[in-house]
């Protein structure tokens, strides 16, 4: 498309709107999964066949995974706090988003959803709404939650519930970092347990994947962290605690000096932030995933004239190497509902971090080239992550997750695969 032809922002804005209003509002709707032809159909439905599932689960609350859709349901819930990077516009306004999500989990995994907006007027009545709605669903997924409020929703909804609980702000954020940069320091010819990383933005996402990265071998010794206040150092007096865990030892201030001589850079923070001196000043082979939406911390075009040795990652589909959830939180899911997990632990993450940066090395199916009209794509530093159209997420990601599941032991039955629908 030329540039003359390219939509302007107000055709884009009403084809937006045009799409989530026509021909009827919204992007769900229910489906009715049994024969309802019959007033015998209807008998088994309701009254009086219904009974009997009724006192089979009475007797034994595990039957409600045989007789209900409570074994495919997830409920996606938010408070409306941190809507995209829109901001706190309130539950109401988040069920757009909210409907979205339910989109993407029934389009890559088959898995139905309802949203649910919630008022609470603080994050101890949100978390006791969320508990008490744990016989509807066989999972929770925390959306667009403030920081550091998510923390201690998703700690204490853990704790109580004996589903899984994971909010993909955090950790499906961080599970597609995690793999993206296991794939890009092989390129570059580095390991995780020696790359100095630099991290900007300790917000859900950046604590999220500073857990899991200190999870997966990176050393805290070579780590700094950067939030509004700088360097998170341990000279710092009053800082909260999501970011008192990460203050290090170390003379750096400033964005600048942390990066000089760092290997990695990550940034979930703002646009520009990240210059061409601060880039130039990295060590050799440096990995920079600039994350910031829509505009990243260094546009590529000029991140890539400053350093010819570079592999970049930004959260931008019109780019390369595209950091992007869908890769891991419908498959996180599934793999969970279908080994009826009672929670989602660290190994299941890494489980998940380890099979995406597998299936990215390994040669791309002609249906993935097609879908994106390309006659090449393959393994390299543009290419570290897989494409959410790509058939084998399906195959390989819930499997490594439900096994990961049976290691901890919070899989309540072994791993049973559900038949994906055919598509068009």
């Amino acid at each position: 498309m030329t540039d003359t032809a390219r939509p302007n922002a107000d055709q884009r804005r009403q084809e937006a709107l045009d799409y989530h209003a026509l021909p009827q509002p919204g992007k769900v709707a229910t489906a009715i999964t049994k024969p309802t032809e019959s007033a015998r159909d209807l008998a088994l439905a309701y009254s009086p066949g219904v009974a009997e599932p009724v006192r089979a689960i009475a007797a034994d609350p595990d039957a409600a995974w045989t007789y209900t859709a409570r074994g495919n349901l997830v409920a996606v819930i938010t408070d409306g706090s941190a809507i995209l990077g829109l901001g706190n516009l309130g539950p109401l306004a988040s069920k757009p988003v909210m409907e979205g999500k339910g989109v993407l989990f029934k389009r890559f995994a088959d898995i139905d959803v309802v949203d649910l907006e919630v008022e609470a007027e603080n994050a101890a009545a949100f978390i006791d709404t969320v508990r008490r709605l744990e016989p509807s669903f066989g999972g929770i997924n925390l959306e667009d939650i403030q920081a550091p409020r998510c923390f201690e929703v998703e700690d204490a909804l853990t704790e109580a519930m004996d589903i899984p609980v994971f909010h993909d702000d955090q950790h499906g954020t961080a599970i597609i970092i995690a793999a993206g940069l296991t794939n890009a320091l092989r390129l570059q010819g580095k390991r995780l347990d020696e790359t100095r990383l630099v991290l900007v933005g300790v917000g859900a996402a950046g604590t999220a994947t500073l857990n899991l990265l200190l999870d997966m071998g990176l050393k805290r010794e070579n780590l700094l962290v950067v939030d509004r206040v700088g360097v998170l150092h341990d000279g710092l007096d009053g800082l909260p605690e999501h970011h008192q865990r990460f203050a290090a030892q170390t003379e750096a201030r400033t964005l600048a000096e942390a990066l000089s001589g760092a290997d990695a850079f990550v940034g979930l923070s703002a646009p520009n932030l990240l210059s061409e001196d601060m880039l130039a000043s990295m060590a050799p082979r440096p990995v920079v995933f600039a994350l910031a939406n829509p505009d990243p911390e260094i546009l590529p075009e000029l991140a890539h004239r400053v350093r010819d040795d570079l592999i970049m990652a930004t959260g931008r589909s019109d780019y390369p190497n595209q950091v992007n959830n869908v890769l891991a939180f419908p498959f996180i899911f599934r793999g969970a509902l279908d080994c009826r997990a009672r929670r989602i632990t660290a190994n299941m993450k890494i489980a998940c971090v380890e099979a995406l940066a597998e299936l990215a090395r390994e040669p791309v199916p002609a249906s993935v080239m097609a879908a994106y009209e390309l006659d090449e794509m393959g393994f390299g530093p543009e290419y570290i992550l897989p494409k959410p159209f790509d058939p084998r997420l399906i195959q390989r990601l819930p499997a490594a997750v439900a096994r990961a599941a049976q290691d901890d032991g919070v899989a309540r039955t072994p791993y049973r695969p559900r038949p994906m629908p055919e598509r068009p």
